[in-house]
């Protein structure tokens, strides 16, 4: 057996990859990347990623894209490990974080992803899973896992990791049944995890996690049936396959809609925490959020009444329109998924409002709030993050930080994004919004070419086009991102109430103010 300094060596040996395959260069990169970890050195992985890069400015097949991404995110992760360190651990910006959640993603971005074994799809979709959880994503995580042990039910680590991942989501709650709920949940994930071969680091981790909530939970409860899908939804047919539609995506507005589409889940029960405020200040906290989720309840509403009309509106008739030759779409219906995209991008900035209020930021005159930019010392990129972030330990308040990451702002230092279709929805947004924006039914025939002189006579070069049935992919996906940022605000401003009621005076007198619940027959 070779030595393995010598193996290093030879391996980092190679700085010109003209004289091998892509397969060969596939197989060297992996070998290097792996045994830089095992050896501890920073140099092969530099060396892997300089070659992974030089490898993509080939021409590759979508399948070998998809694994040389797969690669440099493993050597990135690498790169995280050895740098780790309990000084790290809570510092928000880490470029190797960055990169390594964008290549997990465009790995999953590739049409060639169809050609990696099944198992390397799900260990693509695990390792991103816990990348998003460590960031603070907690809500978005569990999607990774779950559509990991959809394509191979069988693989164990992503069922331990859901079941860590569960254990740790139910700390931040402040519901203390959904929390046990949870714990229930991930303690099964765990026990079925626990029953398979697993790596001895992993056994310990799922281990450890089991160990914690047969502490806190009785046996009984652990072993207690609760019936999570006789709840009744006691509505209208309409009504009840919209709700059943909302739990089947995960839209609702409560935590454990994330455990799946139970019909316990199916009502909007997220709010904020309890807040303490001035003595002479209102409880705009709590009103405020309850505008933002009833602009999401509604944009929720709008999207799926706009996907699900099967005939024109009446509103829609005897509306002169013409027939521009392109396949285009006009309707109500169109109009609803529209406003839908525009108020559930519109929250985002709202969310950083909020916080910039709540944590009291002050802001240089005509200071303009922007989610991506508002976490950045005057929401400049090169004036590093603001005091209140760095190294601050509330994990659902640096997962709006690295949400904030998916999308595109059009200013220095922000163009940035580690989302690949970021710029897409900021173009698509500016347009509804300002400009020109046309969708197409499946028989248009896209952008016009130019060796297609009659497509380019009919094209409509002052629209953004795009075809229906992408957009109201995306709006969807806009949906969801919208949903996790408002779960987690809420859950961050109840750790951040946490770090303050520890930080005041024993002897502090808070009076409590109640708020009445307001009842649906008022909501005209």
């Amino acid at each position: 057996m070779a030595n393995p300094e010598d193996t290093y060596k030879s391996l980092i040996s190679v700085e010109n990859l003209i004289d091998l395959t892509t397969e060969e260069v596939l197989l060297h990169i992996g070998r290097l990347t792996d045994l830089s970890l095992d050896m501890r050195k920073m140099e092969g992985l530099k060396r892997a990623i300089k070659l992974s890069e030089e490898l993509q400015k080939r021409h590759l097949t979508t399948g070998q894209l998809a694994m040389s991404n797969y690669l440099l995110a493993n050597a990135w992760a690498n790169l995280r490990t050895l740098r780790a360190g309990s000084y790290r651990s809570w510092d928000w910006e880490q470029e190797e974080i960055r990169k390594e959640i964008i290549h997990r993603r465009r790995a999953l971005h590739e049409d060639g992803l169809g050609e990696l074994p099944d198992e390397r799809v799900c260990q693509i979709l695990t390792n991103l899973g816990n990348l998003m959880h460590d960031v603070g994503r907690f809500v978005e995580a569990i999607e990774y896992w779950e559509k990991a042990l959809i394509k191979l039910p069988s693989f164990t680590m992503a069922r331990g990791c859901k079941g860590c991942g569960l254990t740790h989501y139910a700390r931040t709650l402040y519901d203390e049944g959904h929390a046990a709920i949870f714990l229930k949940h991930a303690h099964a994930d765990l026990k079925t995890a626990l029953l398979s071969p697993l790596h001895e680091d992993a056994r310990k981790n799922f281990d450890k996690c089991r160990m914690g909530i047969e502490s806190v939970l009785s046996p009984e409860y652990i072993d207690k049936d609760i019936d999570m899908h006789t709840f009744c939804l006691d509505a209208s047919e309409q009504e009840i396959r919209y709700r059943r539609w909302c739990l089947e995506k995960g839209l609702f507005l409560n935590p454990l809609n994330d455990l799946g589409p139970y019909p316990i889940a199916a009502r909007d029960i997220l709010t904020t925490p309890d807040i303490v405020v001035g003595i002479r200040e209102g409880p705009y906290y709590p009103g405020y959020f309850n505008q933002m989720k009833q602009e999401f309840v509604s944009a929720r509403y709008l999207y799926y009444d706009g996907i699900n009309a099967e005939q024109p509106h009446f509103s829609d008739r005897d509306v002169l329109l013409y027939n521009t030759l392109d396949y285009p779409s006009y309707s109500l219906a169109i109009e609803k998924v529209k406003a839908a995209f525009k108020i559930a991008y519109s929250l985002f900035d709202k969310i950083a409002y909020f916080l910039t209020h709540y944590l009291k930021f002050s802001l240089e005159r005509k200071e303009k709030i922007y989610f991506k930019t508002f976490w950045y010392v005057s929401s400049k990129k090169n004036k590093g993050l603001r005091p209140n972030f760095q190294r601050c330990q509330n994990w659902p308040l640096r997962g709006l930080f690295w949400l904030s990451k998916d999308l595109f702002e059009d200013k220095p230092g922000f163009k940035e994004s580690i989302e690949p279709d970021a710029q897409k929805l900021y173009e698509i947004r500016n347009h509804l919004e300002h400009k020109y924006f046309k969708l197409h039914d499946d028989l248009w025939s896209g952008p016009p070419s130019d060796n297609n002189v009659s497509s380019l006579a009919l094209a409509d070069t002052l629209a953004f086009s795009m075809y229906r049935r992408e957009f109201d992919a995306k709006t969807l996906r806009l949906i969801k991102m919208t949903r996790a940022a408002l779960i987690y605000l809420s859950l961050a401003l109840h750790c951040e109430e946490q770090r303050r009621a520890k930080e005041r005076s024993s002897d502090s007198v808070i009076p409590e103010v109640p708020l009445d619940i307001w009842e649906d027959e008022w909501k005209v």
